[in-house]
């Protein structure tokens, strides 16, 4: 595989969080020529990375157009599969959810993005798993979807096969800096030199930067997947709505989330990342309502995941003045889908001290400049003990 250019020879990196944007970013650093060095606090991907819808049509995002150009030569890049197919449909079984599609649609279509809408015989058409209740839809003419857990895997190896290493079970536990710069990273796998340090710790961040001095505001939750038996295969996999995201697995399974997250209390170590039966009934519910001609296939199993939230819900991509070699990122719960962009981002953050693609200035750190030490109050982020079944 060729490098990139801007060379980071002799460059040692080390990433803290083997998440999908960790690992991204120490895949493009090593393309560089940096020598990785990624420290996880238990196993890659086991968080949110390898537990989401595997959505990568975030056409809000000014990593869009990097996700939509690198997603098609993933596979060839990483060396590995990651399942990625092209284009998603978006489908309503509400009179609410149509007008906002077709809201949406105009916002993509005078965006340059093709969108087509759709009628309920149209959507039944495409997707046979749809029921009468289907009032229409929308077409991503782009977009697409990729298995998370492939993915994750895909970079790890990929990263390991450019001569990264990957400490698993590894946690921080401290930073060593000398002249304003990090210069070594300690975890429990020992002393770890750097030249540069990327934070990409998830719910974690918080705490690991402010070891360095750094207010990182987040709020936790418990992020919820449900996977159904296998079902007929349909023309497109990638298919939300109904507050839905998710896709049907190459098998036929239906693996699909979409909230109400539980919001948690604490980020440190965090409770286990472990489903709970309010939400996966809610969630059942909810697919059965999108897909009718599925709705007698048993739930097989769940999956949960822990994900930071921004006060704005956007992601943060920073370098930092102090400590100057450190780069942060937190995706607040869009990583998977633009990974192959968020991590080109960072290489070019620690490498040239600017992306080179886009404008980084709307994920800056310094939006939440003098963010008020209540702002979760103030949003309703507090954990609760609704009832998520009705």
């Amino acid at each position: 595989m060729a490098k990139i250019a801007g060379t980071a020879a002799k460059m040692k990196v080390v990433i803290v969080g083997g998440g999908v944007s960790g690992l991204s970013a120490g895949w493009w650093l090593a393309r560089s020529g940096a020598s990785v060095t990624v420290l996880d606090k238990g196993i890659v991907g086991w968080e949110a990375s390898g537990r989401n819808g595997g959505g990568a049509s975030h056409y809000q995002s000014p990593l869009f157009e990097e996700e939509q150009r690198m997603w098609p030569h993933m596979d060839a890049l990483l060396g590995y599969p990651t399942e990625h197919q092209q284009e998603r449909l978006v489908i309503a079984v509400t009179p609410k959810q149509l007008n906002q599609y077709h809201y949406l649609a105009k916002m993509n279509n005078d965006m340059g993005y093709r969108v087509d809408l759709l009628t309920g015989d149209q959507v039944r058409a495409m997707v046979p798993l749809a029921g009468d209740n289907c009032l229409g839809g929308m077409h991503y003419r782009f977009g697409g979807h990729a298995n998370p857990q492939r993915s994750v895997q895909a970079y790890a190896w990929a990263l390991q096969d450019l001569g990264g290493r990957i400490y698993q079970h590894s946690p921080v536990t401290g930073f060593e800096t000398e002249g304003g710069k990090v210069v070594a990273v300690h975890a429990t796998s020992g002393r770890h030199e750097c030249d540069a340090v990327v934070v990409a710790a998830g719910p974690q961040i918080q705490a690991l930067m402010a070891k360095l001095g750094v207010e990182v505001p987040l709020a936790a939750a418990r992020a919820e997947m449900i996977v159904t038996e296998p079902a007929p295969m349909m023309p497109i996999g990638g298919v939300d709505g109904n507050g839905l995201y998710g896709r049907q697995t190459l098998r036929g399974n239906l693996a699909y989330g979409g909230g109400p997250h539980e919001w948690l209390e604490t980020f440190e170590a965090g409770p286990p990342a472990r489903p709970s039966s309010p939400l996966t009934r809610n969630l059942a519910r909810r697919v059965a309502e999108l897909f009718p001609k599925a709705a007698h296939l048993n739930v097989i199993r769940s999956w949960a995941g822990i994900v930071e939230n921004t006060p704005d819900g956007r992601p943060i991509i920073d370098r930092m003045k102090a400590p100057e070699n450190v780069t942060v990122i937190t995706m607040s719960g869009v990583g998977f889908g633009l990974s192959p962009a968020s991590g080109h981002a960072v290489r070019d953050l620690v490498v040239d001290g600017q992306c080179s693609f886009t404008d980084l200035a709307k994920l800056s750190l310094s939006r939440f400049d003098g963010i008020g030490a209540d702002w979760r109050e103030q949003r309703g982020w507090q954990p609760q003990k609704a009832d998520l079944a009705a």
